[in-house]
């Protein structure tokens, strides 16, 4: 009985720090994506490709520091990180709302990726110090709908910001909360189960032995280089980079393909924006439940990806003149990108040892960065020059379909094999 309450108080403590911690960085990230739609670019005057550049450039600089930032906070303090990190990014996203001109939003985009780069593989180190392997599809699903479930409240509330305000306004209002965030943070957080006042003695050893526990039977890999050519870590870094194609060509034009494709305002399109987070929420719960049923991660990653890539393609063959059917198709691509996030940041620690999972996790989410870049540059880019959505549908399909392959690819070894009950000393919490 008294593991069973461990369960229930680690996810009630845990999970609506990190949840809201995400959520605030997915925020400051994701909004210039309404911005670009309502009027900044007349008023910095920027060119429709240094639009697509800037949209981007967050990526870059995103790609550049994951690593360190994961291995920092492995070696030394999360905690520590992420504090400075919520003042850093909250501070650069309200700056944003006050630039005069492109060259110091370039700067500040570019600074903001840096800033933000080390808070997903960041989190995932956290999470992997509290949640058991039975648990970690769900744990890393309760971070990640912070992306989704930020996506479907931000895209009506920055809809309303602009409509009333304007963009620099919506700027400021939403970079405010990040730095605030920060104190109750450093306030809440703990580094590791020892350091948690609201666990007992006997609470704090049986799940630092379960976590010890987990380690056993993992193959050793002395340090970062030798788990950075692991060909399974190459293969999802791969798989992700392709992936995130897809997820940040989408997140970040969607309002501004809504919005030129029935010639609606701000508002109307922060509305229809919101509907495919909504529907991603739903499929990251179901699938990430599942995913911890059976505990067989890649058969819970491919199939979604699949569908989401037919269903940009089918929104391409249907051209801008069905409108309403492309947006319904949209609606499950989002959805089907969204569904694996959990299954899948839990195959590392599963593969590799906890001195360099996070590391490993940190390269994998990197490629990603750097696939977020090329696909949000991109897409920008193709609807453009070309006037229409059909060749970034066109490409977001076909990225998809190669993280597909790339996922069938991977030898399955421990990441898809049924473990012991034995292994895992606590039960999974009540669902």
């Amino acid at each position: 009985m008294q593991t069973l309450n461990l369960a229930t108080r680690r996810w009630w403590y845990i999970m609506p720090i990190v949840f809201i911690t995400y959520s605030l960085a997915y925020l400051d990230r994701a909004n210039y994506g309404f911005a670009a739609a309502s009027g900044m670019a007349e008023d910095l005057m920027i060119t429709p490709g240094l639009s697509s550049l800037l949209g981007a450039l967050f990526f870059l600089g995103y790609f550049f520091f994951q690593v360190p930032g994961a291995i920092y906070a492995q070696k030394h303090s999360v905690k520590k990180l992420i504090f400075v990190s919520l003042i850093l990014w909250g501070s650069l996203a309200t700056l944003t709302g006050v630039v005069s001109n492109a060259y110091w939003l370039i700067v500040i985009r570019f600074m903001l990726g840096v800033v933000e780069a080390a808070v997903m593989p960041a989190m995932l180190v956290y999470l992997c110090h509290w949640f058991t392997r039975a648990e970690r599809s769900r744990a890393n699903t309760f971070l990640i709908l912070g992306n989704p479930v930020t996506m479907l409240w931000m895209s009506v509330v920055s809809g309303y910001l602009v409509e009333q305000f304007d963009w620099r306004w919506m700027f400021i209002i939403e970079g405010l909360p990040a730095v605030l965030w920060a104190f109750v943070w450093w306030r809440l957080a703990d580094d590791r189960p020892a350091q948690a006042k609201w666990l007992s003695d006997q609470e704090k050893h049986d799940l630092e032995t379960a976590l010890a526990a987990e380690q056993v039977g993992i193959k050793a890999v002395k340090n970062y280089a030798e788990a950075f050519r692991s060909p399974k870590v190459i293969i999802l870094a791969l798989q992700f980079f392709c992936w995130s194609i897809g997820v940040y060509g989408f997140v970040l034009w969607l309002p501004s393909i809504l919005k030129a494709g029935l010639k609606m305002n701000m508002v109307e399109a922060g509305w229809l924006s919101s509907l495919p987070y909504l529907a991603a929420v739903i499929a990251m719960l179901i699938v990430s439940w599942a995913s911890d049923k059976v505990q067989k991660r890649k058969r819970f990653v491919w199939p979604p990806l699949l569908i989401a890539s037919i269903a940009f393609y089918a929104s391409y063959l249907l051209g801008a003149e069905h409108f309403w059917w492309s947006y319904a198709l949209l609606v499950i691509a989002g959805a089907c990108m969204y569904a694996p996030y959990g299954p899948f940041f839990a195959i590392v620690p599963e593969i590799l040892p906890a001195n360099v999972a996070g590391g490993a996790m940190a390269l994998i989410n990197s490629m990603g960065a750097l696939g977020s870049f090329g696909g949000s540059y991109l897409v920008g880019y193709l609807n453009g020059s070309t006037g229409s959505t059909g060749m970034s549908f066109l490409l977001m399909s076909g990225a998809l379909l190669l993280s597909v392959v790339l996922t069938l690819a991977l030898n399955p070894g421990a990441s898809d094999r049924v473990v012991p009950k034995t292994a895992t000393p606590h039960p999974a919490p009540v669902r």
